[in-house]
């Protein structure tokens, strides 16, 4: 009886290893105004992502109340939400303390808020770059990408869809 628990225990955390880490995901990026590194597999952790990139000085920023909304809303069913600060629009704070004050302490951000870098064109970071092949890049900042637990983008919502509307909350529901 033993060595068939064991055996269990065994295939158990076998299948939990063989959920691999979108390779796009692969890496660790800085977090904002921090020397701290995110592992992005260990904040994805197989489960599904609302991937954005933002700016603290956009007029979609009040928008990080929201994102910070859905965080708490649906992180305990599985979502994870980052946000990917970028100046490619010309709308980020010029120094990391400023944005960092924008998101944690002006709308209270709690989830994973990457230090700037780049989210479109040549530059972009290895996340953007995937999530273009797969979608389409950024034409502006709040871009929202919900991607499932495999790495796959399952819809792309512009910055003018806001984190409360149906049916990005719906598109949520449909991957948890």
């Amino acid at each position: 009886m033993y060595r068939y628990i064991m055996a269990l225990a065994f295939l158990s955390l076998s299948n939990f290893s063989l959920a691999a880490c979108p390779e796009f995901l692969e890496g660790s990026m800085r977090k904002l105004h921090s020397k701290e590194q995110a592992n992005l597999c260990e904040v994805q952790a197989g489960k599904p992502m609302l991937i954005v990139n933002t700016a603290s000085h956009c007029g979609y920023t009040p928008q990080f109340k929201g994102l910070e909304a859905l965080h708490q809303k649906y992180g305990k069913q599985g979502l994870v939400v980052v946000g990917f600060a970028s100046d490619d629009f010309r709308q980020e704070a010029k120094d990391e303390a400023s944005a960092a004050d924008v998101c944690f302490v002006n709308y209270g951000v709690t989830f994973t808020m990457l230090a700037p870098s780049h989210v479109k064109g040549p530059e972009a970071n290895p996340v953007f770059q995937a999530l273009a092949k797969q979608s389409q890049a950024p034409g502006w900042n709040f871009n929202k990408y919900l991607v499932n637990a495999s790495g796959d983008v399952v819809k792309h919502f512009d910055g003018g869809t806001t984190p409360d509307s149906k049916v990005l909350e719906l598109a949520i529901e449909g991957v948890l």
